[in-house]
Parts: structure tokens; C-alpha cells; sequence
């Protein structure tokens, strides 16, 4: 569990508090919503999605494995297989 991810938790932190948190700081679910809102209003690509995400937020883009969740990552994979960036395979894995 990230550091992030266990201050958001922590019980007696109020809601005020959190949303200045995620307002400062990118989480790995405000970063899935932000691609998956990419992806829909665009009408872009996961892989694209992600790159254009960080252009826009100045992220570097060595930085953002730590931000995928697991379901971003199965969709980029699935993304990546249908472009045929990489083979279909069971023991297809992304370098994240």
C-alpha cells in the first residue's frame, strides 16, 4: 500500500482535508478516472490517453507505472495487444 494510499485512509482525517490531499498530490484512482475520462471524451486509446495525461500535467511518463491500478493496466494491455505492440500471449507483460 502506498504512503498515499494509507494517509487517505487514515480514520480520523476529515473530508476537507482528503480532497486538499488529492488536490495536491495524483493518486492512482484520481489518475485512472482522469485517463478513463480521456479515453471517452476523446475518443483516444488507453496508450494515447496516457501520454496526452501527462503532456497536459507536465508528468514525466517514467513516473506513471506507480500510478496504474490493475484494471488501467489490463486495458493498456489490451490496448497494446490490438495494435499489435505486442503478441497475443498469456505471458504478455508490459515493462510497468
Amino acid at each position: 500500500m502506498s504512503e498515499t494510499s494509507l494517509i487517505l485512509n487514515f480514520p480520523s482525517m476529515t473530508n476537507d482535508l482528503k480532497k486538499e490531499i488529492e488536490k495536491k498530490f495524483i493518486t492512482s484512482d484520481k489518475f485512472s478516472q482522469d485517463v478513463e475520462q480521456i479515453v471517452l471524451k476523446q475518443k483516444m486509446n488507453y496508450i494515447d490517453a496516457i501520454l496526452h495525461y501527462c503532456e497536459e500535467n507536465s508528468v514525466e511518463i517514467e513516473s506513471i507505472s506507480k500510478l496504474m491500478n490493475k484494471p488501467l493496466k489490463e486495458k493498456l494491455k489490451w490496448d497494446a495487444v490490438r495494435l499489435n505492440f505486442m503478441k497475443k500471449t498469456s505471458k504478455a507483460k508490459l515493462p510497468l
